[in-house]
């Protein structure tokens, strides 16, 4: 974990209520794709953590959605602004585990940590498929990004106006895959859980306090214990999680 200064070199909306901001600064302490960050903001007591969706040199991207106050203050700030950032939070996904044929599971802003992870895994020669889920037409980014990559990109939207009718499951049969990554909101986690054929590392999002797991306020019970989203997670393995009723 590192603390630091990034400055704003853009803010630029890509849907309704998804944001993208790039920053430089210190990026040393990011080291695998799945990593969140934790943002200090002016009149906020508590931080926000947003995923890491890229990071090159000195440069970060973050991608978010305005979801209340705290996100709200961020779209409004403009390029040379300066943000006090905690970096290197939280356990990224192992890309060792891959095979050659990764599936990258994504719904909504859950998309992002995984373009990080769909780059680092082409950069190594394998052979990705992404899928990502919306609601609708109207609120999906970064198919294209994806694209340039070089992966096999599969949009869903729940109502049909885009890609296959449904959700990320829906497309997961039609698709060979040697071992799945995934984020997103709890019952896509659920239901991808459910329809897998192989291993997996799922990333789950939880309201935290401190963000580098000094005040267990995300803990979660697991098959092997208590495990913290912010410090062990994160991302998960899929043999390991135990849902809760």
């Amino acid at each position: 974990m590192k603390q630091g200064l990034f400055t704003i070199i853009e803010n630029t909306r890509l849907t309704d209520s998804v944001w993208k901001m790039r920053l430089v600064g210190d990026t040393s302490a990011i080291t695998a794709p799945g990593q969140f960050v934790n943002i200090l903001l002016e009149g906020k007591f508590l931080r926000r953590p947003i995923s890491v969706c890229d990071c090159e040199g000195d440069e970060l991207t973050l991608v978010y959605k305005v979801v209340g106050g705290g996100t709200e203050q961020m779209s409004r700030m403009e390029r040379g602004q300066t943000l006090d950032i905690l970096t290197g939070l939280g356990n990224g996904y192992d890309l060792t585990e891959s095979g050659d044929a990764p599936l990258l599971l994504g719904g909504g802003v859950g998309v992002p940590p995984l373009y990080m992870l769909a780059k680092k895994l082409i950069e190594e020669g394998k052979k990705v498929s992404v899928v990502v889920g919306f609601n609708t037409a109207s609120e999906i980014f970064y198919e294209e990004e994806f694209k340039a990559l070089g992966a096999n990109v599969t949009v869903t939207t729940v109502d049909g106006s885009y890609g296959i009718k449904g959700f990320v499951t829906n497309a997961m049969d039609n698709i060979d895959y040697t071992h799945f990554y995934t984020c997103g909101p709890e019952p896509m986690l659920r239901a991808v859980w459910r329809a897998s054929k192989t291993d997996g590392q799922l990333s789950f999002e939880e309201r935290m306090g401190c963000g580098f797991g000094a005040c267990m306020g995300c803990s979660c019970k697991t098959l092997t214990g208590y495990k913290r989203i912010c410090k062990e997670g994160p991302v998960m393995r899929k043999e390991e999680i135990l849902w809760q009723n």
